[in-house]
């Protein structure tokens, strides 16, 4: 799921989905866009170059698939030199229709920042991910979400078949009684490296309907900063509202969802069908876990994934018999899980809301003509560097 999707708040994510850092509003922002840009031609640059980091980041941030090789050697701006894809995004569109939201986020250059990071990573998620814990706001969301969705200004792929997801599991927990997941619960193992094992992962449900047939969940997990980049990592506390389907809509379907939940990754819609394949109470000496398994889908494509619940920040050994059997069951394999990394050593977190908003004329200069800057989004490869 984005980012445990970051949410309905905002996967994110993840989508889907990272928890947005508020960038400071100035009041002042219209004033600012002229003088910090520099007249129409930049503001144009500018969201032409957004509009490609959207089409490139946003196909794997929000449940697209990279390609077959190693994701740190996918190059989305070789692809997009390769196939002209630019020329398939209006520019005109984000002044025309998006103007109150792309004056938002460029007065401030944290935005532009923010592309240069996508920029950086030329598509790979895991990097993608980062900038976006590091320079993500609401400001952003609400561009990515009038850009993309309300006025299609970037034309982005669309997976329009999401019948997948609906294919359920026939071995899903019969009888689910929502009450048992109240409380707070560790994430201690998953199936899909883009959506389920990021650090310190905790999950608390509270019950929003006295049957405990919707609730709302708290999200907190870390993303981290690579060690060459300085270590250390960026705090996220996301919402999402879950809505339980084994109580509300019981079906006599044995593959139908054990719950569902909707909303929000990056400015970006998500659905998403969760499916409880395990679980023990405590009781017969198995320590109480939960095996849960999730398909979604936002506007670029489908996704799926699968985690375990348990009340301790490591899955017990008492209780991995039985994951694996219920896994089995369900035709997934427990030798592919890995473990979440749950120590959570002590340290200060990296967020920082006014992350990107002071910029010397260097860092401008370097904003338009460096790695990952204005001019790589709107002619990728001009340094000759795609060239055969």
């Amino acid at each position: 799921m984005p980012l445990a999707p970051l949410s309905s708040q905002p996967k994110a994510g993840v989508s889907s989905t990272l928890t947005q850092l508020d960038a400071h509003r100035r009041s002042d922002r219209d004033q600012g866009l002229t003088r910090d840009c520099h007249g129409a031609s930049t503001i144009k640059s500018a969201t032409a170059a957004f509009a490609l980091s959207l089409a490139v980041s946003t196909a794997t941030l929000c449940g697209g698939n990279l390609p077959a090789l190693a994701a740190d050697k996918y190059d989305g701006f070789a692809d997009y030199a390769k196939e002209n894809q630019m020329q398939q995004s209006d520019v005109g569109c984000f002044i025309n229709k998006c103007k109150e939201q792309t004056i938002a986020l460029f007065s401030n250059p944290r935005g532009i920042k923010g592309t240069t990071c996508l920029g950086q990573c030329k598509g790979e998620q895991a990097c993608s991910t980062r900038c976006f814990a590091q320079y993500g706001s609401e400001d952003l969301d609400n561009w990515l979400s009038c850009a993309i969705e309300e006025n299609e200004c970037v034309k982005v792929p669309k997976d329009i078949d999401n019948s997948a997801e609906d294919i359920g599991f026939t071995t899903t927990v019969k009888e689910f009684d929502p009450k048992s997941l109240v409380g707070k619960w560790y994430k201690t193992d998953g199936l899909n490296p883009n959506y389920d094992l990021f650090d310190c992962q905790t999950n608390t449900f509270e019950a929003t309907e006295d049957d405990a047939s919707e609730l709302d969940m708290g999200i907190t997990l870390r993303v981290r900063r690579p060690e060459e980049a300085g270590g250390g990592y960026w705090e996220n506390n996301l919402m999402e509202h879950m809505v339980v389907d084994a109580v509300k809509n019981p079906s006599s379907d044995p593959g139908a969802r054990t719950m569902h939940t909707k909303g929000k990754m990056y400015g970006l819609q998500f659905e998403e069908n969760w499916y409880v394949l395990g679980e023990s109470d405590g009781k017969k000496d198995i320590p109480p876990f939960k095996l849960v398994a999730f398909k979604g889908h936002t506007l670029q494509g489908n996704y799926e994934g699968s985690f375990v619940y348990a009340k301790e920040p490591r899955l017990p050994e008492a209780a991995i018999p039985t994951v694996r059997e219920a896994a089995a069951k369900a035709g997934l394999n427990w030798d592919d899980y890995q473990r979440i990394d749950n120590t959570c050593p002590a340290g200060n977190a990296l967020n920082d809301a006014a992350a990107g908003t002071g910029t010397s004329p260097a860092d401008w200069l370097n904003l338009v003509v460096g790695e990952g800057g204005v001019i790589d989004w709107i002619s990728p490869g001009w340094r000759g560097e795609y060239k055969k």
